[in-house]
């Protein structure tokens, strides 16, 4: 057993490890990583970004089918085998970036093996004994696999092995109406399968209400089958190997393939939390500055409980470094954070929802503007107006939420993200120039509602009238 001090010693090799470990050693820190896994974790191998690439590999096949609409029509053939190519090849362009190489090039000192807390302030792993002032853990999380009877008695597929299929599936079941279920749902759709999506309570129900009733207006008319308010209670193997979920309500839907996509659990199991005096709740427990029960071990990303996002991993870095390395308070902002389902249109939200707001400001003290896409001219253009933008906002005119329906949604999130970051007032918004014609006129079409009573009063014709006879 080799024994090893350093600086800062992080288990897993995900967004946030990453992130923390290229930082910190190319600001003097040393840094041992672990990863018992693939370099990148889940969102280079098996999330963000080949669930991105399938997206866009489906968003191809429905874009050449043209548009009817604007005199365009065109016929598809589908290489699904040759997709999944693409997906893989989109993953090997990436890799290089998050390699062992790549960080040991940076002077990091990587060990790709489990490893194990042994004390406060010891890891053990591949051999090694680490001894570190600081460790951070950042081992992400794994599809939640639910208990309903049959289940582990089939074939199913999550977000770590659906992309490795390479036979195209004849009907996908999907078992969850979240974000990677909707994506994925899609994604397929778009690429030949029928697709059935089984949701316990509403798809997307972190979302505007609103804009999700639009989202699954749009599914359903490109041939999505989704039922809502109805949990499987039982699934089982065919005698042709197809699939079948009985649900509560007595129906019983079969296809030859099962997405289990009902959510994440933190990957907290075997890493000996007990013995570094790590509490631990529905993940690691954490402070505001990501500090465990062990003031010498913090916890980022998906293993914190916390939202899960690679964005938000990213983030815990930066606290992280200004605690670790320059001793300096550091505390986690979650108030603007962002968050995008990448289905065709996107759906967007920062900030608080509307019933976040009213619970804590009261009805009468917030304001929903809105700005349809009906009113869009890009959106007229491009045939898309099935889209729209909503703002919150408080009594005082403060930025406080956010939520966008359409094709950029993810792309036009990130205006009123910086807005509620720097607490900016709707005026702000009302006032920018936006170019013309683009989907983000509607986040300044909505921000100008907010005015739209008094500007157009009985009181301002009157002033109006008034200065006119002097002119």
């Amino acid at each position: 057993m080799t024994h090893i001090t350093t600086d800062i010693c992080i288990i897993g090799a995900g967004s946030g490890g990453l992130s923390l470990a290229a930082g910190a050693v190319q600001m003097g820190a040393s840094v041992v990583l672990f990863e018992a896994g693939k370099m990148g974790g889940d969102c280079l191998n098996t999330g963000c970004v080949p669930s991105k690439s399938l997206l866009a590999a489906a968003k191809a096949a429905k874009a050449g089918t043209g548009n009817p609409q604007m005199g365009i029509t065109g016929q598809v053939t589908v290489d699904f085998s040759a997709v999944k190519d693409h997906v893989e090849a989109v993953i090997a362009g990436i890799a290089p970036h998050d390699s062992i190489e790549r960080f040991e090039s940076l002077g990091v000192q990587v060990i790709p093996a489990h490893a194990r807390f042994s004390g406060p302030k010891t890891v053990i792993g591949g051999g090694q004994t680490v001894k570190f002032k600081y460790a951070v853990i950042a081992t992400g999380s794994s599809a939640f696999i639910p208990p309903i009877a049959g289940l582990k008695s089939v074939n199913y597929l999550t977000n770590e092995t659906i992309f490795a299929l390479r036979d195209k599936p004849q009907h996908l079941l999907v078992l969850g109406g979240g974000p990677i279920g909707m994506e994925m749902a899609q994604a397929h759709l778009r690429l030949g399968c029928q697709v059935t999506v089984i949701e316990a309570a509403s798809m997307m129900n972190r979302d505007s209400p609103e804009l999700v009733d639009r989202l699954r207006t749009k599914l359903q008319s490109e041939g999505m089958h989704i039922i809502e308010g109805t949990a499987a209670t039982e699934v089982k193997e065919n005698a042709d190997t197809t699939i079948s979920l009985i649900l509560d309500d007595g129906q019983e839907i079969s296809g030859s393939h099962l997405l289990v996509a009902v959510g994440r659990q933190p990957n907290i199991s075997e890493l000996g939390l007990e013995e570094a005096r790590v509490k631990t709740d529905r993940g690691i427990q954490v402070d505001a500055s990501l500090r465990t029960s062990n003031k010498r071990i913090f916890a980022m990303g998906d293993v914190a409980g916390r939202l899960q996002f690679t964005h938000m991993a990213s983030a815990h870095a930066g606290t992280l470094i200004r605690q670790m390395l320059f001793g300096l308070p550091a505390k986690q902002k979650e108030t603007a954070v962002p968050w995008v389902t990448y289905t065709d249109p996107e759906l967007a939200h920062v900030g608080m929802t509307e019933t976040d707001a009213i619970n804590r400001f009261g009805a009468d003290n917030i304001r929903v503007l809105k700005a349809d896409f009906s009113g869009n001219d890009r959106a007229r253009a491009d045939l898309r107006t099935e889209g729209m933008v909503q703002i919150i906002v408080r009594k005082n005119g403060v930025v406080i939420g956010g939520s966008a329906l359409g094709p950029s949604a993810g792309e036009m999130i990130s205006v009123l993200t910086l807005a509620i970051d720097q607490r900016l007032k709707i005026g702000a918004l009302a006032q920018m120039i936006v170019p013309y014609p683009t989907y983000a006129e509607a986040i300044k079409r909505a921000a100008g509602s907010y005015y739209t009573d008094s500007l157009f009063s009985n009181r301002t014709r009157r002033i109006v009238r008034f200065l006119m006879r002097f002119k």
